[in-house]
């Protein structure tokens, strides 16, 4: 049985077949989202701004949706460890029911709001117009968002992570097949430009999302799936927010934080809020396997601490730790010696390597650090010190890089100086992500939870 799989099988070879297929599946998202820019790019430098200042705003509802699942998969297998299938059952489907009440708030805001944004951010008349283009598209159609990564998820906490990276990867190729044909029209497609971006993004989350269902409905053994549960039950929602709500501030934070350091940026070059947007999509690119990792962990330290095996919740730990380690220093070694390889992908001009090359040495020094972060602020979140990863996102992901940025750019009024604001923050969060794990490690050697 998968419950037991949780709690038996050696740690390294249960946390190398419970991360590695979501690494991968991970991996191709992040790569078909950078894939996507650089087709977007061959259209003009005004498109491929449009699309990085949309990316802050798809990621709203991604940080929703990934919440949402993350919640689900830290409480299911919590249930099912202690024998409770019937609650964990009625976990997935209150799940259900908060995804399809998300999707209908996104439709409404894509209907109404998209303009307004942009014109927010910039008075540039090209991309105002392009981005609400692509941006409607995305958040009127954000329903394989909101399923996708909840049914993958779902299949994550029930031990089936291989069918969750199918399900994830499908999505993935077909955006990243369905990209050109549709932006530039080959074969019998339409030439749709920067529209045929956006459709290709929607349509892939919807495979993805109805290949995951599937994949559920077959292989799932928790979760039998009925119209009629589908419902709202306070107490759950509760819990799933409660652990989720970190996994949401951590991206939806990040969102906002584009949204306010691109208006920074927009005040030297439209050019520099592009570069910027080409680090977070690399930079997501870099951190993408240890979003796996972290998939794939966070059951196995919720299992495994409601049946009280400390020893399997430490050896998760520390395996987790040295990956990321050892992942981020490669990137970090590959990445400060090529990053003008970086910049030729989106088809940079001169005036954006001279932004884009100092930029990507700066920020790409920051890497190690962020990696250590996330995955000491998922271990926090699973074993009950959500309260950790909540604050420790909060400052990593808005208020310290935020003020990083504004106050080197009211300083140094030099762009070039203005990146390290990047790094800076990492640093800080570093050092603040140690102090809550050694206090959470303390609270778990006394043998309780509370703080």
């Amino acid at each position: 049985m998968e419950e037991s799989k949780l709690g038996v099988m050696p740690i390294p070879k249960l946390l190398a077949s419970m991360s590695f297929p979501m690494m991968i599946s991970f991996f191709i998202q992040a790569l078909y989202n950078i894939v996507d820019s650089m087709f977007v790019a061959q259209i003009s430098e005004q498109a491929l701004t449009a699309v990085s200042l949309a990316y802050p705003m798809q990621q709203v509802a991604n940080a929703i949706a990934v919440g949402l699942g993350v919640g689900m998969s830290a409480l299911m297998p919590r249930f099912a460890g202690t024998g409770n299938m019937d609650k964990a059952n009625r976990t997935a489907h209150v799940g259900i029911f908060l995804n399809m009440i998300f999707y209908l708030i996104f439709l409404i805001l894509g209907l109404t709001a998209v303009h307004a944004i942009y014109a927010f951010q910039t008075d540039v008349e090209e991309i105002v117009n392009l981005g609400t283009i692509y941006l409607t598209i995305c958040w009127c159609v954000s329903i394989g968002v909101f399923s996708g990564q909840y049914f993958e998820k779902m299949l994550v906490a029930n031990g089936n992570a291989m069918y969750a990276m199918i399900a994830q990867a499908s999505g993935a190729v077909f955006n990243i097949v369905f990209d050109p044909l549709l932006i530039f029209g080959i074969g019998p497609f339409p030439q749709l430009g920067i529209a045929g971006a956006a459709w290709a993004t929607v349509m892939g989350q919807i495979v993805g999302a109805l290949v995951g269902i599937t994949m559920n409905m077959r292989k799932n053994t928790w979760v039998h799936f009925r119209l009629k549960d589908i419902h709202y039950d306070h107490e759950i929602a509760g819990q799933i927010f409660q652990i989720g709500l970190p996994s949401m501030i951590t991206i939806g934070l990040n969102s906002l934080t584009s949204f306010f350091v691109n208006i920074i940026l927009l005040g030297y070059s439209t050019t520099a809020a592009a570069v910027y947007g080409i680090w977070i999509k690399l930079q997501n690119f870099c951190f993408m396997p240890l979003f796996g990792l972290n998939n794939g962990m966070i059951p196995i330290l919720s299992y495994n601490q409601a049946q009280n095996k400390i020893d399997r919740v430490r050896t998760t730990n520390r395996l987790a730790t040295v990956f990321a380690l050892i992942w981020m220093i490669i990137l970090t070694v590959v990445l400060e010696l090529y990053p003008g390889s970086v910049l030729h992908l989106f088809n940079a001009s001169d005036h954006m390597m001279a932004i884009g090359l100092p930029a990507m040495r700066c920020c790409v020094a920051s890497l190690i650090f962020g990696g250590i972060c996330i995955v000491r602020s998922t271990m926090m979140q699973a074993l009950d010190h959500a309260q950790y990863t909540l604050i420790l996102n909060i400052l990593r992901q808005f208020v310290i890089i935020v003020s990083a940025f504004y106050i080197l750019s009211k300083m140094t009024d030099q762009l070039a100086l203005v990146w390290l604001a990047v790094p800076i923050t990492e640093v800080i969060c570093f050092v603040i992500a140690a102090i809550f794990y050694r206090r959470m490690v303390n609270d778990l050697e006394r043998g309780t939870n509370e703080l």
